[in-house]
């Protein structure tokens, strides 16, 4: 199946989901996680049209990312990974969101480097939903602080990002970071994978992070897709 044909699947299914939902399909971003794949693979869906792409390291959107942009400079770029304090930066010059902020000396790094830049990348916070120690992501009891210090920092927080237990129904994790972000007031909610995401758009997904669905089986391995 051709990258075109595969994004305009994966569209129907989030358009199918939407409408059982009662949900309008155009409020779900799919983001094309086209971490390890080349840029060579990038390439068609840009043609195609899409324009929401997902990385999970600094040092590979570095890569490829520039010299895509100038062919296509309407492009938008997600970090989805883990971003170390020391690349907060990098993360700000190159992304238009961030979707793992999940501890204050990232909020910290991440806000004098916006105010350095006058770049405000739209960011999400990251949440260890199912409290797995081997994961990163704030902890459900400390979210409340850690937002409270993200908006006094200026951050703009367009939503909460999870990602759930693997091999197990993701459903309840999905509704409590709904319920979470109705909480907090926040509206934006990236959750869902290859796997989950019709799931995950039928629970309030803004935001679905797809990547072998799109681009076939990772290259390498990483953090979820």
């Amino acid at each position: 199946m051709q990258a075109d044909d595969r994004l305009a699947a994966i569209r129907g299914r989030i358009a199918h989901a939407a409408k059982l939902a009662r949900r309008d399909a155009a409020d779900v971003t799919l983001i094309a996680v086209s971490k390890t794949h080349p840029a060579e693979a990038i390439e068609p869906l840009l043609a195609a049209g899409h324009r929401d792409f997902g990385e999970n390291r600094v040092q590979e959107a570095e890569a490829k990312w520039p010299a895509l942009r100038e062919r296509y400079p309407d492009a938008r770029l997600h970090l989805i990974g883990q971003l170390q304090s020391n690349k907060a930066a990098e993360a700000v010059a190159l992304a238009d969101a961030i979707h793992a902020v999940d501890r204050s000396s990232l909020v910290t790094a991440l806000a004098k480097a916006m105010d350095a830049q006058g770049r405000r990348p739209a960011c999400f916070v990251q949440v260890n939903i199912g409290e797995e120690p081997q994961k990163g992501g704030c902890a459900i009891a400390d979210l409340p602080a850690l937002l409270a210090e993200a908006r006094t920092a200026h951050l703009p927080i367009a939503g909460l990002m999870c990602l759930p237990p693997a091999g197990v129904e993701a459903a309840p994790y999905f509704a409590l970071l709904a319920k979470l972000a109705r909480d907090e007031g926040i509206a934006g909610l990236s959750m869902g994978m290859s796997d989950d995401f019709e799931t995950a758009v039928m629970i309030g997904a803004t935001h679905v992070r797809i990547g072998s669905a799109l681009f076939g089986e990772r290259q390498a391995a990483g953090t979820a897709a």
